[in-house]
């Protein structure tokens, strides 16, 4: 049986097959975006996950949308407006997937920042659309580039990750995020606002959502991966109830809904009394293996290699001197050092610059310092340096 010429295009996803290779003995991964197993808040999920099977109405098929206590939830805990409602998806990832599937057909024109988060690249590419690519700066998008792009051309949404960007760290300034909504108002382009980093904020006040300047033309993406477990596989979805209702739709020839008992589990973690916590140590911890990332890539790299610098999330953006990134990886995973070029994060055919995406918190503090120093053996060796 052939592939459907969607699939026929669609790369695997380097990140999740270098995941095996990154757990062999020995090797330091700074590659996946795995949050800290080891402050997984079990403990918090202890007493919910005990109490289920006196519980068996959470075992029955459940209603698409959610979980109802759960949805009443988000709605208090997000002050959602009378017009938005929510649906739980089976992680974000799903809830990416099922907005490409209710709103675009094939040729559809979609805005994405590059580089850009992979799996957004994979999910369009299935639904067919053409990805239009702008280049990011330090407070976000370039905003002529993207005028430009909504006035030129029929766009139908903006994705976007304006909170501690994947793969850059990249945190819109609260100017651009202005900005950026006013364009999606007047040129009548929807803004896919994918958050799953935003409580991961280390430094500095929060921002606003973007959203928040177009709750009309805007739908919201979270994520529970990052601050509960990634195990759980769930997320969420935002917007206006008639945008809603659609992925409610696709979401049921997908799987009916998601996993009823862990909706519960999670409502009861996001009441917790410690639950706050829990966040806090996470930021703590997290800022500490940033600091220790940062500072000894900073006393170590050669001339010529440049590190951004990130007040939260997961990830730090390393541009090196012109060479090929691939090798480069792959060299750094002979020397027991997993990372992930660049190149994965751009579309096919665009110009790409020479990095690597450091993740941080999946590494001790002392394993980050030997990556470090395994990682600047390979650079050296592998690129031209100033």
């Amino acid at each position: 049986m052939k592939l459907a010429k969607s699939l026929q295009q669609i790369q695997p996803s380097y990140i999740r097959e270098i995941l095996s290779a990154a757990q062999a003995e020995g090797v330091i991964s700074l590659a996946g975006g795995l949050p800290d197993g080891d402050n997984f808040p079990i403990a918090l999920m202890a007493q919910s996950l005990i109490d289920l099977p006196t519980k068996p109405e959470l075992f029955q098929y459940g209603h698409t949308a959610g979980f109802g206590p759960l949805l009443d939830y988000f709605q208090k805990a997000y002050q959602l407006p009378e017009n938005q409602s929510a649906i739980v998806c089976t992680g974000s990832q799903q809830g990416l997937d099922l907005i490409a599937r209710a709103f675009l057909n094939p040729g559809d024109k979609v805005v994405m920042e590059a580089p850009s988060y992979l799996g957004a690249l994979q999910v369009f590419g299935l639904a067919q659309a053409d990805v239009v690519s702008i280049e990011q700066q330090a407070e976000g998008p370039d905003l002529e580039q993207l005028e430009s792009c909504f006035a030129e051309q029929e766009i139908v949404m903006f994705y976007a990750v304006p909170d501690f960007h994947n793969p850059t760290g990249v945190c819109w300034s609260l100017e651009v995020r202005q900005k950026v909504a006013a364009l999606c108002i007047k040129y009548g382009v929807t803004l896919i606002e994918d958050v799953p980093y935003r409580e991961l904020r280390f430094t500095g006040e929060a921002l606003p959502l973007v959203s928040s300047f177009c709750p009309d033309h805007s739908l919201v993406l979270r994520s529970f991966s990052k601050i509960a477990t990634p195990g759980i596989r769930l997320g969420l979805v935002t917007g206006k109830t008639d945008w809603i209702n659609p992925l409610i739709k696709v979401k049921q020839s997908a799987d009916l809904h998601s996993s009823i008992p862990m909706q519960a589990v999670l409502l009861d973690l996001l009441s917790h009394g410690e639950f706050d916590k829990h966040i806090q140590n996470l930021r703590d911890l997290y800022q500490k293996r940033y600091q220790v990332l940062s500072d000894n890539l900073n006393q170590k790299l050669p001339s010529g290699c440049e590190l951004n610098s990130v007040d939260g999330g997961m990830f730090v953006w390393l541009t090196i001197p012109d060479c090929d990134v691939f090798d480069l990886a792959k060299a750094a995973l002979e020397n027991n050092v997993a990372v992930v070029p660049s190149s994965v994060f751009y579309q096919q055919g665009a110009k790409i610059t020479p990095a690597l995406r450091l993740n941080f918190t999946n590494a001790s503090e002392a394993e980050l310092a030997l990556a470090v120093d395994r990682l600047v053996e390979v650079i050296n060796a592998k690129c031209t340096c100033a």
